[in-house]
């Protein structure tokens, strides 16, 4: 992913109010802004098909443990870092191209009380300024979606974990059909998505130094959670705090075609846990 495409990435997420908007969403709904929980925050905390309900499940797969140094490749607002630190008791550090979206990530953390084990720097995931072996364990949640050097991606990640370190990855793949419309949640336009199939993705992880462990595929659960999600969402006002603070004036457009990509199975979001080699 070359300069030019990495710059469009980040101004697609960027948002200089978005800190500003996420803590009104916040006090509007009750919560004490000086004094956040996650569970406050989970409305909007983690950009990734279903949100903390998957963050479970991911994790669930994931041997990650306590005291662990874990690297959260393309962190968003922080949300899965927070979840990670307070539920497993490791220190996470994240990274993401928006530098927005660090801002946000080291505040809401601040506020939260998780700021002394989750920590947060702006970067590209292609070019990861850590040393060789230095994490225990790292996860990617919707990410590679825009990385079109998907080789490079998982090199990197190769590079910085330790021998035998558990790898994460929960992404939107490919179907086996085609025709995905657009705008949708991590792409505004066709020309910001890479998407790969799982056979694809596998592929390329154990290129890069990986065993593939677990995989399982969320399309059936994300299909049944999109039309609860865009049933209520029609007969009710939008809330103070949720998603649409991240993707903006055509939210409704972008979670439409997203959950007629997975009910046409264009596309399916998928969990893969791989294990670095030895």
């Amino acid at each position: 992913m070359g300069k030019q495409l990495e710059d469009r990435i980040a101004s697609q997420y960027s948002n200089p109010d978005l800190l500003a908007n996420i803590l009104d969403g916040l006090e509007r709904s009750g919560a004490d802004t000086s004094r956040l929980s996650i569970e406050d925050l989970a409305p909007v905390d983690e950009f990734h098909t279903a949100g903390r309900i998957t963050t479970h499940q991911a994790l669930a797969m994931t041997p990650i443990s306590s005291g662990m140094q874990v690297l959260d490749a393309g962190s968003g607002i922080g949300g899965t870092a927070r979840c990670l630190a307070r539920e497993k008791g490791c220190h996470v550090t994240g990274i993401d191209l928006t530098a927005d979206y660090v801002d946000v990530a080291r505040e809401l953390s601040a506020r939260t009380g998780l700021n002394d084990v989750c920590t947060f720097q702006q970067g590209s995931v292609l070019d990861l300024p850590f040393e060789d072996a230095t994490f225990d364990a790292a996860v990617s949640f919707h990410v590679a979606m825009n990385i079109e050097d998907r080789t490079r991606f998982y090199s990197e990640l190769s590079r910085v974990l330790r021998p035998k370190a558990p790898l994460c990855l929960f992404d939107v793949m490919q179907g086996p059909n085609a025709g995905m419309s657009y705008p949708v949640p991590w792409a505004d336009m066709e020309t910001n998505s890479f998407l790969k199939t799982p056979t694809q993705t596998k592929s390329l992880v154990e290129a890069a130094g990986f065993e593939v462990v677990a995989q399982k595929s969320l399309r059936t659960f994300a299909i049944d959670f999109f039309r609860k999600v865009l049933a209520k969402a029609a007969t009710q006002d939008t809330p103070a705090l949720g998603l649409h603070l991240l993707t903006g004036a055509k939210t409704a457009e972008k979670f439409h075609n997203y959950a007629k990509g997975l009910n046409d199975h264009m596309v399916d979001p998928v969990i893969m846990v791989a294990t670095r080699h030895s």
